[in-house]
């Protein structure tokens, strides 16, 4: 099923995302992870892609498994390190495996990565050839506060308006932990005339630990009222966790409230945070 055809629905969409194991030594614990995610019967759920290719062959495996437990899976598929021959592959390993919609993202290259050409700079030439490919619901990724390579807001829509002129069917937003981020930025996707459907991107922070990455990674704006939860809670564990589990959950309730029907959580492989925020909302997504 394609993931339009979920996010478009009247019901409210959850769903969540895991991450395949680094190594094989920990892909036992990762794929039951995943299994048991996929127990909760979630809308869909997405499957990351490792930096160059390196976990790809993981992210097919757990995808069929997700497809095996009848959720509907979103393979990640990055490029930036990636040759066309080596992305020609990977869509031939999808198609083989019932796989039918992918989240087309650059990626970020590695430190250690040396190259004297790239086949890919941009998302969008990657969903340009998983169009030309066929047979694939395609997917991209925004920031709501501006990608942090971008040179201004009005940059970051064109790019975002490229790639959707490139085939891109629905957009998932990076994490954000204040709504009116997101509201704004819909606005300014709507007046630039980038219409696909948004799915909004929620964490839910279970130690202060995270915290640090997640600025460093994105350079999400951190509200007053969640950085006094963090303040409050963050050398407790159990509490701390109790505490980013509400406060998702209170995003995600707020959202669907104003409209924006179609909510991803990044789970971090946690099965018990997925089912707590489920249980959270079990009436409202029904």
């Amino acid at each position: 099923m394609r993931i339009t055809d979920i996010i478009k629905g009247e019901k409210p969409s959850l769903s969540f995302e895991v991450f395949p194991p680094k190594t094989s030594d920990t892909y036992e614990n990762v794929k039951e992870a995943a299994e048991a995610i996929a127990n909760l019967s979630p809308s869909y759920m997405s499957v990351t892609y490792g930096a160059g290719g390196g976990t790809s062959a993981y992210t097919v495996d757990i995808a069929e498994k997700i497809k095996a437990k009848g959720v509907e899976p979103l393979a990640h598929l990055s490029c930036v390190t990636s040759t066309k021959e080596g992305v020609t592959a990977q869509l031939r390993a999808l198609r083989e495996h019932g796989i039918e919609n992918i989240l087309a993202l650059r990626g970020d290259i590695p430190s250690d990565f040396k190259a004297d050409h790239l086949d890919y700079h941009y998302a969008s030439e990657l969903t340009e050839d998983i169009v030309r490919f066929g047979g694939f619901c395609v997917g991209g990724a925004c920031y709501p506060e501006n990608h942090p390579e971008s040179e201004n807001s009005a940059a970051d829509i064109e790019s975002l308006r490229i790639k959707v002129a490139a085939g891109c069917e629905f957009l998932t937003t990076q994490m954000f932990f204040d709504n009116n981020i997101l509201y704004n930025f819909m606005y300014r996707l709507l007046r630039a005339g980038v219409n696909v459907p948004v799915v909004a991107g929620v964490m839910p922070v279970t130690n202060a630990k995270q915290i640090k990455r997640i600025c460093s990674l994105s350079g999400t704006a951190l509200p007053q009222r969640f950085l006094r939860i963090v303040d409050r809670y963050g050398d407790n564990d159990a509490a701390m966790k109790q505490a980013g589990i509400a406060y998702a959950t209170d995003q995600i309730i707020d959202l669907f409230a104003n409209g924006i029907n179609a909510v991803h959580v990044y789970s971090m492989n946690k099965p018990d945070v997925a089912a707590a925020i489920q249980a959270n909302l079990s009436e409202i997504i029904g």
